[in-house]
């Protein structure tokens, strides 16, 4: 199999797994349903509507002069997008009436040129364009992008897709390389991926190379950001995040290597630059998109799937700067990463991207979104005493509707493909029918993972025909054996994929067996956080410990380097695989009044409960850890 690949669209796959279905109904069921209530109690439906005069903030301003109001658009097209890819699953009137009241808001508010920012139309006219750096036009416009494509590819409903093809017309005619456009970009990345996606959904060739000029032109000289910044009568140098790594354009893409700067921004522009190497066959994006994956993942990325330390820039620090008890690890770094990951794969078929995907989606991306669908976090420590809880809604709810897109979308990361054959980057029960060289064939994937390894995969061609079935092997597996029709094989596992190339009856079943231990993990000597600490992980999944189920604080508790770890079904949360170890506890009840002694504590065996850590924070308030002194 060559290794330039297309995913297979969301819409195609049906999702049959526990797992991932117990998910899509809360989000179609509770979570959509309650984010339009916030978007309305919250007033960002209504800034549609372009009252005159605007109301007062409802969001004030920062010490920067800047309040998140400016960006609510990006709100309502994520939760368009979420809500379509929801609707996909299950079609519900209702949510689809809310959509379209919210289209004929867009519509009236849209200015004769197609130009389309509802906090600009409606509080700041006179200024539209002039500081691409802070104040998030470009982005607004991809976020409602996106959800006009998704909306009219899950309806058919072309009335959105019609207006924000009238805004991106308006966009290219002024941006880009001509003497009478400007040479401006996004300030946060985002559009850059809504405009590929239109290309790939329409054609859309103006579309595409609107994308490519945002990526090319980033960082060049005479800077775009110095040159606004004059033009508003500032100076460059006051600029608050005080470097141009915060958004990424402190060089030009192809010749940055570190990844730095806010991690959202960073996530969005790499999966873009991944999306056009392929496309384009560029050797340059191609290149740096494999040295920022390295210096990520090699030095800067949590455990569980989590990027970006610190509150101050939402971003980066440096390597090895892995606190656990302030990490930020914005849930919306994490949904990028994956967007990202599935580019990677895409442009070069690897198990290494595609495990990232998995680590990040299972964990942090989940940790996001409560149980029941109506709670979130922004942020996802990987420590807490406690008070690290989930919250209703947030000033900038940028995460609540990027956690739903993601959830409501997960079919669409599951498949890839091109003329030779079929890869399967996911498991958990899902059927897809799709073409290969013109032949249709139907898989229907079988499992209980990500609690489960034993992988069933029917195969069903409309007649029989070679292709290679590509099936990825998680690094995590260790030994895991691959038989078709009851047959093992004898395949070796190529950079994470077991490849299959045979002819395929109808009839046909593979069978994988993961192996799916309870394991420790140790980080990196230099990650000064974790030093002296264990964490665990089964399959996919991270494990975390929380007060609530076991009789001390998990800070208290000492895990051995060595000795069993147990895997146990357990109807807490709804039926989960709990994690048990043999553990020891700091004994605190002969210390008496004195705060220091000449005698080190005493122990005291215990045997420690761990969950999954997408599951934490969903009980009562309790203090959690991921990483587990030894």
């Amino acid at each position: 199999m060559t290794t330039a690949l297309s995913s297979v669209p969301f819409s195609k796959v049906s999702i049959t797994g526990a797992f991932w279905s117990e998910r899509l109904a809360t989000i179609i069921e509770r979570t959509i349903p309650s984010q339009y209530e916030r978007l309305t109690e919250y007033g960002i439906l209504d800034s549609l509507k372009l009252p005159q005069p605007s109301p007062p903030l409802r969001i004030p301003e920062n010490r920067h002069g800047f309040s998140t109001q400016i960006f609510w658009d990006s709100d309502v097209g994520k939760w368009i997008e979420a809500a379509s890819y929801a609707l996909s699953f299950r079609r519900d009137a209702k949510i689809e009436a809310q959509i379209e009241a919210i289209i004929d808001d867009l519509e009236q508010a849209q200015s004769p040129d197609g130009y389309l920012n509802c906090w600009y139309l409606g509080r700041d006219p006179d200024n539209r364009w002039t500081n691409l750096r802070d104040n998030h036009e470009l982005y607004c416009a991809g976020h409602l992008l996106e959800g006009a494509i998704a909306y009219w590819q899950v309806t058919g409903r072309d009335r959105l897709l019609s207006v924000l093809r009238r805004y991106v017309d308006h966009i290219a005619y002024v941006f880009g390389p001509s003497e009478d456009q400007r040479k401006g970009y996004p300030g946060h990345q985002e559009l850059e991926l809504a405009l590929i996606k239109l290309w790939q959904a329409t054609g859309d060739k103006a579309a595409l190379d609107l994308a490519r000029y945002f990526i090319d032109e980033r960082g060049a000289q005479p800077h775009y950001f110095d040159v606004e910044a004059r033009a508003r009568g500032e100076d460059p140098s006051d600029f608050w995040a005080k470097s141009y790594e915060y958004n990424h354009s402190h060089l030009p893409v192809r010749d940055q290597t570190k990844v730095v700067g806010h991690a959202v921004r960073a996530m969005y522009m790499y999966a873009a630059m991944a999306d056009l190497a392929a496309i384009d066959d560029d050797e340059g994006l191609k290149t740096a998109c494999e040295a920022l994956w390295a210096d990520l993942t090699e030095r800067r990325m949590y455990v569980t799937g989590g990027f970006g330390p610190s509150a101050s820039n939402e971003g980066f620090t440096t390597d090895w700067d892995l606190p656990n008890e302030t990490a930020y690890a914005e849930t919306c770094a994490s949904c990028a990463m994956v967007f990202w990951a599935a580019r990677m794969l895409n442009l070069d078929l690897d198990g290494r991207y595609g495990d990232i995907l998995e680590l990040a989606l299972y964990n942090n991306v989940l940790s996001g979104l409560s149980r029941d669908g109506t709670q979130y976090f922004y942020d996802n420590t990987l420590a807490s005493d406690g008070s690290h809880q989930r919250w209703d809604w947030h000033p900038c709810p940028c995460c609540t509707m990027n956690v739903s897109r993601l959830v409501a979308s997960v079919g669409g990361y599951y498949y890839g493909t091109n003329a030779d054959g079929i890869a399967i980057h996911m498991y958990g029960g899902a059927r897809v029918s799709l073409e290969v060289g013109g032949t249709g064939v139907t898989l229907d994937e079988t499992s209980a993972y990500p609690w489960d390894g034993a992988i069933r995969i029917a195969v069903s061609p409309d007649q029989p025909m070679e292709f290679c079935l590509s099936l990825r092997i998680p690094a995590w597996s260790g030994q895991s054996t691959v038989r078709v029709n009851g047959v093992t094989q004898d395949v070796a596992i190529d950079r994470g994929y077991a490849r299959l190339s045979r002819l395929w009856s109808l009839g046909d079943v593979v069978e994988v067996q993961l192996q799916m231990r309870p394991e420790r993990l140790w980080s990196h000597p230099m990650v000064a956080a974790d030093r002296g600490c264990v964490a665990l992980r089964r399959g996919p999944l991270v494990y975390c410990a929380e007060a609530v189920d076991n009789d001390v604080a998990p800070d208290l508790v000492r895990l051995p380097d060595t000795g069993a770890l147990t895997a146990e079904a357990s109807d807490s949360l709804g039926g989960i695989v709990m994690l048990t170890a043999d553990a020891t506890v700091l004994q605190t009840s002969d210390w008496g009044a004195d705060l220091y002694r000449t005698s080190p504590p005493t122990t005291r065996p215990t045997t420690l409960r761990l969950i999954p850590y997408y599951l934490r924070a969903n009980r009562s308030p309790s203090a959690m850890r991921v990483w587990i002194e030894t």
